[in-house]
């Protein structure tokens, strides 16, 4: 089974630079998109369903901002929209499909990069989350929650990470709540259990020629259950062509 997570940075955008060309080539089980910056009125057919495959979206209600979708190969069994918070859902963050004992979530975790206003509500956002993450846990079934989370964990996980100590995304608050998802609720950074020690990124700043000396940050994940985890075999950050400011994270994982 493989799954892949990408933000889009506008799925128009990402669609004009070759995106379903390369995702019609992945032999993908599940796509999980972030920032589509588009609602229903603006996705052409090939976005709502490539190749066949099923597409379900989450949009936000300001245009060309956030939104979150799925493309799944084989029809889910039920499709959740949303947290139920009306201030976060109204932002379009979060959507997950369930396949038996498996649910698949995209996930956007807000940017607090743009000032206090919005860290702030990053902070909300988290506080928020936290247990309904717990509650996936506590559920039972395997879960897998894809997505930009926007927080870099460790000092492996970025280039310049002495520069940021101070920043949003790798603030301690910000990292201190990963770990407590790790280390005490038990979800396991699939990357990072294939992968200990390698230092790479998923995303870069468009200043700087961040891109081309490779100075990014690690913060688009896969964050799984113990027993889902231990599935994954294989993991790549998929850097050949690009299309957005991010790039996919792809996961195989053994049935």
């Amino acid at each position: 089974m493989r799954i892949i997570t990408l933000n889009l940075n506008g799925i128009r955008s990402a669609c004009n630079k070759g995106m379903l060309e390369w995702f019609a080539k992945q032999n993908a089980d599940v796509l999980c998109v972030q920032e589509l910056k588009a609602q229903a009125a603006d996705m052409a057919p090939d976005m709502l369903s490539p190749f066949g495959y099923h597409g379900y979206f989450h949009y936000a209600e300001k245009k060309g901002y956030s939104g979150v979708g799925i493309y799944c190969r084989r029809k889910p069994d039920n499709v959740i929209i949303g947290l139920d918070i009306l201030e976060f859902d109204a932002e379009g963050r979060y959507i997950e499909a369930q396949f038996g004992n498996l649910s698949v979530v995209s996930l956007y975790l807000p940017s607090g990069s743009s000032g206090e206003e919005r860290q702030a509500v990053k902070f909300k956002f988290m506080e928020a989350f936290m247990p309904h993450l717990r509650a996936l846990y506590a559920s039972g079934r395997d879960i897998i929650v894809c997505g930009d989370w926007n927080i870099a964990h460790t000092e492996k996980d970025l280039r310049n990470w002495r520069g940021n100590k101070k920043n949003s995304g790798f603030l301690p608050e910000e990292r201190a709540w990963l770990t407590e998802l790790f280390n005490e609720v038990g979800f396991v950074d699939v990357f990072r259990k294939l992968h200990p020690e390698l230092e790479a990124y998923t995303w870069w700043s468009n200043r700087g020629q961040a891109w081309a000396k490779d100075v990014g940050w690690r913060i688009d994940y896969q964050i799984a259950t113990p027993g889902m985890a231990g599935k994954a075999v294989a993991t790549g950050i998929y850097k050949e062509q690009r299309f957005s400011d991010h790039a996919p994270l792809m996961v195989d994982y053994k049935d």
